[in-house]
């Protein structure tokens, strides 16, 4: 199956060479249009823009556009790949905002090794974007330089292999929790893998409710404690900050160790079946909960994981019940912030965002379904207008909307792109019908 999705893959990246193109808003009538849309026509837009530059928001489309940004040092499965053949990658993320959040992603792969040059050339395109995505960028220099970023900038920056995935993390582990009827302070949880994901999903489980002694985390060399293996903040100061308020008890010893009466497993390590062993799930507490979200493969099969005694089962995958997918949450989130001209993400803004992906399956929640599916539009929608909202609570918003205006704003942005991929899909098929 995985052979021929990627054989097909190849021939229609070839054919269609890519898959975003720059379109058209205004309408061109002829050749004189041009007289209000460039010269001399736009001068009147750019003088009132010199005079306040927030007006740039009311005469451009910066309040519709991000950059997706990476340097191609961690794509997906594929490692340090580099900034060239990354770009196949961030013009999927491109096409996946368009389509679920209605959001026009700009790709943008940097060729340099350096944070600093990173952080630089990203802190100069602010004049062009609503919001910047991070994407698929090593750690630990993912951490620094997303922290410098949102510190820096007056416009959201976010990376969603941090913050996306922490956030529908999260929603599943609040599902997970009310089909199980366990408290968020009284649920033992074990990370395994200790990377940009989990180091995010930590500080959000703590943020929402989740009590940090009660947390252990593993990395490829076994169980964290306060001594071991992470000896100062210089070394990887995220990873250190951690096993300094986890692992209550200190275990240690045997991976099982950690395992043993864990409510909650979340692995984000290793794309190797068979990591997570039967036995550790067998160790868990009554009902255990197992994420098993590497990428392609994940860490232990869920068959495997369901008939060692886990309750619940989630992956990253689409071919299996549960798939914990990023894609659930930025295009909803984004669409929210640039609708209110946002100035920063907030972790407050990712847990209630959380809570409405969380609920909106309440209607056909089980075991096997935690989460809602990318089908399910309205769910965008919804996660847009919560994460509006907070940011207006915050004090983060550049415009002031009534919920009415803001609902009808967020539909009429979603609708638009819906209806254009439905007129060019229409077109495309009429097209290769002919062919």
């Amino acid at each position: 199956m995985n052979h021929k999705i990627n054989k097909e893959s190849l021939e229609l990246h070839k054919k269609f060479k890519g898959k975003i193109q720059l379109a058209s808003k205004v309408p061109i009538r002829n050749v004189m249009d041009f007289a209000y849309w460039y010269s001399p026509g736009v001068a009147e837009p750019c003088n009132l823009i010199h005079k306040n530059p927030q007006t740039v928001y009311d005469f451009t489309n910066k309040e519709n556009t991000i950059a997706i940004i990476s340097d191609g040092s961690r794509v997906l499965g594929l490692g340090n790949i580099g900034p060239e053949a990354a770009l196949p990658v961030m013009e999927g993320k491109s096409l996946i905002f368009k389509y679920l959040g209605g959001v026009d992603a700009v790709p943008i792969c940097l060729k340099t090794k350096s944070s600093e040059h990173f952080i630089d050339v990203v802190q100069s395109l602010e004049p062009n974007f609503g919001g910047i995505n991070l994407e698929d960028i090593a750690q630990p220099g993912c951490f620094s330089i997303l922290d410098k970023l949102r510190n820096s900038m007056n416009i959201p920056v976010w990376h969603d292999d941090q913050q996306g995935t922490a956030l529908v993390v999260l929603a599943g582990v609040i599902n997970s929790l009310r089909l199980v009827n366990k408290k968020p302070k009284n649920v033992k949880v074990v990370l395994q893998g200790v990377g940009s994901a989990n180091v995010n999903i930590a500080r959000m489980l703590i943020f929402y409710g989740i009590q940090s002694e009660n947390i252990i985390l593993i990395d490829s060399h076994g169980i964290i404690t306060k001594t071991n293996r992470v000896s100062s903040q210089n070394e990887y100061k995220q990873k250190w900050e951690l096993s300094q308020i986890t692992n209550g008890d200190q275990i240690s010893g045997n991976i099982i160790e950690a395992y043993k009466g864990a409510d909650l497993v979340i692995a984000l390590s290793a794309p190797k079946p068979g990591l997570i062993k039967k036995d550790y799930i067998k160790a868990m507490n009554s009902k255990p909960i197992v994420f098993a979200c590497a990428n392609p493969l994940p860490e232990i099969w869920p068959d495997d994981a369901k008939e060692a005694g886990a309750f619940i089962v989630g992956t990253g995958r689409s071919d299996f019940p549960n798939q914990v997918n990023n894609s659930l949450g930025f295009p909803g989130l984004f669409r929210g912030v640039l609708d209110v001209r946002a100035s920063r993400i907030t972790d407050n803004m990712c847990i209630k965002v959380a809570h409405a992906i969380a609920d909106y399956a309440l209607n056909d929640l089980d075991s096997n379904h935690i989460l809602p599916s990318m089908s399910e539009f309205e769910l965008f929608e919804k996660e847009a207008l919560v994460a509006a909202k907070t940011a207006i609570e915050e004090g983060l918003n550049r415009i002031n909307l009534s919920e009415e205006a803001l609902y009808k704003k967020i539909h009429k942005n979603l609708e638009e792109s819906r209806m254009f991929f439905e007129l060019y899909n229409k077109k495309l098929n009429q097209e290769m019908n002919k062919s």
